[in-house]
């Protein structure tokens, strides 16, 4: 196998896209599929997406949401009850027209989202108050057309993720519900990813088609672009009504319900490769790494094997016992160099390196994947790996916080913000509240208002593009 082949062959920081291309597949999170557009999950990047939804399913449980399962077609006719929602997907849909070779009739859709068809089964499964709140959640594929231009994880055609529907008897424990779970998403990314993110509400423009308003948590990328993280939105009575969500009260009244609805998606695992990745390949957080600690034993000859193989299998059920994921490297043929090169582009958080010299020491060497540092440990100081791995995981997220301070800017000149919006960034801008001025700014800069975070009024200043006295300070930025 040529060099080539095997590592990252361009920089991060000269050719991103390229970069990031190549550790998604070299890594082995995951390869093309035959269907443009499409990608195939290979275990390491499954194995990552099943810690975030163990995680996701244990907070949901919490939270008294259960999972359920929504079949993938969904008739035309009642894609169009909600006309307004159903245009915002209509160019994305793919349509099943023939079922062999006859025609079906009325088309299916294949599930852009499935607010359509879980609201016509909400509505036939509430009747009273006692059936509420109504919380379930489902981890599903949708389908999008995203031929043009696609990226593992950030754009495909088909894609992993889970989408929750509420119902709620009153419009305050629904809008309680939306905020809880945007609470959710934030920690989780936070705690698991190693990833911070900025929470608050999309504007009117940006805002899900048929919500009364969007909450989002945004993240900027080490390229400089927005990457949308995760919604939850607030639908008020704006589904129940045409879908005929009803319940009758205590006093068999009958009402409307309130609704929530939202998601994330596989994206997050782009996320986490785009931000904590280098030019060796991948780096994993911890929390998610489906190899924590990776043991590369180091000998000549059959001796030495033997005296090292004892070691590491006593090291390895050690740390099994403290619930570490961990994998011996025993291949044969392969220097301990290329295996060295090869764990550090599959991003294991942490290495062990043992040889005849090393069980001589009554030691071993550690090396960090995220700063590369390498360290000696005794033996006996075995028990502190789990300390080391946490302290890996909190290192790497203050590292992310780092950069993301250094990728938002304060700005309130509307030349210098045209200026510096090539290079990227998150922009806190003063703004009007018009849209005539969010899509002035889109249509000269091609920056949109990726967040408007909580409690960011501001009367003190002039809107960055007309002048006029500003009401908030959302985040402008180019996005994914």
């Amino acid at each position: 196998m040529v060099k080539e082949d095997v590592g990252i062959t361009v920089a991060k920081e000269d050719d991103f896209s390229e970069w990031y291309t190549q550790v998604v597949l070299k890594a082995k999170l995951a390869d093309y599929a035959p269907v443009k557009g499409l990608i195939v999950l290979r275990p390491d990047g499954y194995s990552i997406w099943e810690s975030l939804r163990s995680t996701f399913d244990k907070k949901f449980a919490k939270n008294g949401i259960r999972n359920g399962f929504l079949p993938i077609l969904i008739p035309e006719s009642l894609l169009g009850k909600e006309q307004k929602h159903f245009a915002g997907f209509n160019p994305e849909v793919f349509w099943v027209t023939h079922s062999g070779t006859n025609e079906i009739g009325d088309r299916l859709a294949l599930r852009p989202t499935s607010e359509t068809l879980a609201y016509t089964l909400y509505s036939k499964w509430i009747q009273s108050w006692r059936d509420l709140p109504l919380k379930i959640n489902f981890w599903n594929t949708a389908l999008r057309a995203e031929i043009k231009a696609t990226k593992p994880f950030l754009r495909t055609s088909e894609f992993l993720w889970q989408e929750g529907h509420t119902v709620h008897s009153t419009e305050e424990e629904a809008e309680s519900e939306v905020m809880k779970i945007l609470e959710i998403y934030k920690n989780t990314v936070e705690e698991e990813l190693a990833i911070p993110v900025t929470t608050g509400k999309k504007s009117e423009k940006e805002k899900f088609v048929g919500a009364v308003y969007t909450t989002t948590m945004e993240s900027i990328m080490p390229d400089g672009k927005a990457l949308q993280m995760g919604t939850s939105h607030f639908l008020g009575q704006n589904f129940s009504k045409p879908f005929e969500v009803k319940f009758a009260d205590k006093d068999n009244v009958e009402h409307f319900a309130w609704q929530t609805s939202w998601g994330v998606s596989w994206r997050l695992i782009g996320a986490m490769i785009m931000v904590h990745g280098d030019n060796k390949g991948l780096v994993l957080p911890p929390k998610v790494a489906p190899i924590q600690v990776v043991i590369v034993p180091i000998y000549k000859n059959d001796e030495g094997k033997n005296i090292v193989s004892s070691k590491v299998e006593d090291i390895k059920n050690e740390l099994e016992l403290k619930e570490i994921r961990v994998h011996v490297d025993d291949r044969e043929g392969l220097s301990p160099g290329y295996k060295f090169n090869d764990w550090e582009l599959k991003g294991v958080p942490l290495r062990i390196e043992i040889g005849p010299k090393d069980i001589e020491k009554q030691s071993m060497i550690i090396a960090k994947r995220y700063n590369l540092e390498k360290s000696s440990l005794s033996f006996t100081e075995i028990e502190k790996i789990p300390t080391i791995l946490n302290e890996i995981q909190i290192d790497m997220l203050k590292n992310a916080k780092k950069q993301s301070e250094i990728n938002t800017i304060n700005i309130s000149n509307y030349d210098e913000f045209k200026s510096k919006i090539e290079k990227g960034g998150f922009f806190n801008a003063p703004w009007c509240g018009e849209l005539q001025c969010e899509e002035k700014i889109k249509e000269e800069t091609g920056a949109d208002i990726r967040v408007i975070p909580f409690d960011c009024e501001d009367r003190n200043q002039k809107c960055i593009y007309c002048q006029s006295q500003s009401k908030i300070i959302p985040i402008f930025a180019r996005g994914y």
